[in-house]
């Protein structure tokens, strides 16, 4: 193995689970996310020697995945179900229990593709305006109605956990 391909294993087997999570916040689906990560870093492993600073390839490489999934949204690649039938009884759901999380994310599931691009890379992965912006190929001022429309749409949503 090259020094190379041992370098690019090494980076893959420390990132790709942190990868993966970001995957799944953005589409909801274990096994897309990693069909998500396994395409992004293809990408990265083709441009691997091009890459000059080592210090920026968690950035550069979520930057990638969130392109890949915005392109594979845009084209209708996936087609989402939808839930026809009310399942009945609701449980109320109690602040922090892992019904929040489950009710959370059938709804963040819901919300439109760059709106909840914006919401994962904001406030899951907390980077910057600037780092989002960047990261979604779009202005700032793109992140913040993104941000904040995708907002509107989890509280309409999950009106329940909105106390």
């Amino acid at each position: 193995m090259s020094d190379r391909d041992r370098d690019f294993a090494d980076y893959f087997a420390a990132r790709s689970t942190s990868m993966r999570g970001t995957a799944y916040l953005l589409c909801g689906d274990w096994h897309r996310a990693e069909d998500l990560v396994q395409t992004a870093f293809v990408k990265l492993y083709r441009v691997w020697d091009r890459v000059a600073e080592r210090g920026k390839l968690d950035g550069y490489t979520r930057q990638i995945l969130v392109r890949t999934f915005l392109d594979e949204t845009r084209r209708g690649f996936f087609k989402r179900e939808t839930v026809t039938e009310d399942p009945g009884d609701h449980a109320s759901p109690h602040h922090g229990s892992v019904e929040d999380r489950m009710v959370l994310l059938r709804a963040l599931a819901r919300v439109p593709a760059r709106q909840r691009a914006a919401l994962v890379l904001r406030y899951w992965e907390d980077l910057s305006l600037e780092e989002t912006a960047r990261v979604m190929g779009c202005s700032e001022g793109t992140v913040k109605s993104q941000a904040a429309r995708g907002l509107d749409n989890l509280r309409g949503l999950v009106p329940t956990l909105t106390r």
